[in-house]
């Protein structure tokens, strides 16, 4: 059967508009600009990461006439005193430096007054494209002058903002096995190792311990991957001895799965994570630090999850968490959760701060760290620190 020419770039490509955004992710990662268009709008976007002198400049000298804005989160907008219910548009004042608009996206503090405006569908579209590279989620706009933008070379890569809006689903449908072995641990445990690939070329990974029955609920555990934890055994979070807890929780129970899920930070990417520490360090904890930098608290998507779980063929699972959170997002995907089984593993000096605040604020069911706390009152003070 000969295709027409349509159904061969339909096969090869995927739509156009999904071609926009997998071009305009790829330019956003590089830092370089892309063509945004929504409804009665086109604006030209550049991601604040990576942003010197020289590039403000240049992006300033492309939107000419036209004056650039800030389009930050309603996160961020809120650290900064704004009453927002989505992203917003910053006016910029012409001159304002490289030093300044960083400090707008990402300090904790910042004293200069703002003027603000609700964004258009193409800057939230931008917003959620830069979220997607997982680099700090600010850009700038400006309305785009379409002979310079025509005249660009190369050429700029356009993107739809619908499309941006469909994009996570589509990523989360393209899931597919790319390949599969036997993995004998150190530990004793024998897993299979399944990769998942998505079509951006992201991996994700199944980790069967023992033989687990798909017929019946199977013990289940979603860890989001902690380079600084499960590699290098950081003392700042509890991953990496969470991990290890799970794989002998499985093989006790007989057998289970771990998805190894390519979230960072709780979706913020490696480099947004090491920011939250800084402004830990500064004194804020795991939940301001994330909404300082206009993030939410967790940006995790449990449709991946509950994809690859459909492609295991295990839909009835008992979850191994301490997250409510996580429980939630599987039964809204579609996978029945029978049961949870709680991971409880120590703490230390430099991660019982972190812990504390999973617990008060974010509802993380922690009761083992509040009750190993030397005095009940200090536990009391701390949890009221945190929540006041």
């Amino acid at each position: 059967m000969k295709m027409s020419d349509v159904n061969v770039a339909s096969v090869l490509f995927g739509t156009q508009a999904q071609v926009g955004v997998n071009r305009g992710l790829a330019e956003f990662h590089a830092g370089r600009p892309v063509l945004i268009a929504g409804t009665g709008e086109t604006l030209l976007t550049l991601p604040v990461e990576a942003l010197d002198a020289r590039r403000l400049a240049a992006f300033v000298a492309l939107c000419a006439p036209a004056a650039p804005r800030l389009v930050i989160t309603a996160r961020r907008a809120c650290s900064l005193g704004l009453d927002a219910g989505g992203p917003v548009a910053l006016n910029i004042a012409a001159g304002l430096d490289v030093k300044t608009i960083l400090a707008l996206v990402a300090d904790a503090k910042f004293d200069g007054a703002v003027v603000a405006e609700p964004a258009g569908p193409a800057a939230i579209a931008a917003v959620e494209l830069v979220k997607l590279a997982q680099v700090l989620p600010a850009v700038l706009v400006a309305d785009a002058a379409p002979a310079k933008a025509a005249a660009f070379n190369p050429p700029l890569v356009s993107v739809e903002a619908a499309a941006v809006t469909r994009f996570r689903a589509d990523v989360i449908r393209s899931l597919a096995i790319s390949g599969e072995a036997q993995m004998p641990l150190n530990s004793g445990v024998r897993t299979r190792f399944v990769v998942f690939r998505d079509a951006i070329g992201g991996s994700q990974v199944a980790v069967i311990a023992g033989n687990p029955d798909f017929s019946k609920p199977v013990p289940v555990r979603l860890h989001s991957a902690c380079l600084t934890g499960d590699v290098f055994g950081s003392r700042r979070c509890d991953c990496g001895d969470q991990l290890k807890l799970a794989l002998t929780r499985l093989t006790a129970e007989g057998g289970g799965v771990i998805l190894y899920l390519a979230q960072e930070g709780r979706g913020l990417g490696l480099t947004n994570k090491m920011r939250t520490y800084q402004l830990q360090d500064a004194g804020l904890d795991t939940v301001d630090a994330n909404t300082t930098l206009g993030f939410d608290d967790d940006e995790r998507d449990y449709g991946i999850a509950a994809r690859m779980l459909e492609i295991l063929g295990c839909n009835r699972v008992i979850l191994l968490t301490n997250n409510p959170t996580k429980l939630d997002g599987l039964v809204e995907a579609g996978i029945e959760v029978t049961g949870r089984m709680s991971i409880e593993t120590p703490s230390n000096s430099d991660n019982r701060r972190y812990l504390t605040a999973k617990a008060a604020r974010a509802g993380h069911q922690l009761d083992h760290l509040m009750a190993s706390l030397a005095e009940p009152a200090e536990a009391e003070r701390i949890v009221a620190q945190l929540t006041s």
